[in-house]
């Protein structure tokens, strides 16, 4: 899998969207390992709206996705605000819906949109990689920093008499 930008739920499963539909465990199945564009706020009336592409991945709790910005001032600019923490919200468009009940059971995912509030309350970014002058490389929570500059360690304890720290309280 080529690097992506960062990653998230493009929808989760079994959650009600704004629309009322439900999205079902299996309904997109038949699409993983599929690229769908990446677009902003579901605009589909302009290639400028093309910020990249998302590789689908199909999970028992829902669809997830890889995506990738494109190199355009917009993808760009789109991934800037991500990283940001400006946009964190996914949504989908998909056409030849199959329902029963208002639950969708199949359907075509045909664009995932980077937008402010998406239909799907599960369908947030989740992941997102950090450049650094090596290259790319993900963040997971955790983190090694290092540094050139020495630095001196020593313990909080100088030796002074341990009865003086008997009566000292957690406010001290």
């Amino acid at each position: 899998m080529e690097e992506h930008d960062f990653s998230g739920y493009v929808t989760k499963n079994d959650l009600r969207c704004a629309d009322g539909r439900t999205i079902k465990q299996g309904s997109f199945t038949h699409q993983d390992g599929e690229i769908v564009p990446l677009v902003w706020k579901h605009g589909h009336d302009s290639p400028k709206n093309v910020l990249g592409h998302v590789l689908l991945e199909d999970r028992e709790d829902g669809v997830y996705g890889y995506i990738k910005c494109n190199d355009t001032a917009d993808g760009v600019h789109s991934k800037a605000m991500v990283k940001h923490g400006d946009i964190r919200k996914l949504s989908i468009y998909a056409n030849g819906l199959i329902e029963k009940a208002m639950d969708v059971i199949h359907g075509n995912i045909r664009e995932v949109s980077l937008v402010m509030n998406g239909a799907n309350p599960g369908a947030y970014i989740d992941s997102i990689n950090l450049a650094h002058g090596d290259g790319i490389h993900p963040i997971d929570g955790e983190a090694i920093i290092t540094t050139d500059i020495p630095i001196e360690l020593f313990h909080a304890d100088d030796g002074e008499d341990e009865e003086d720290d008997e009566d000292e309280t957690i406010q001290d």
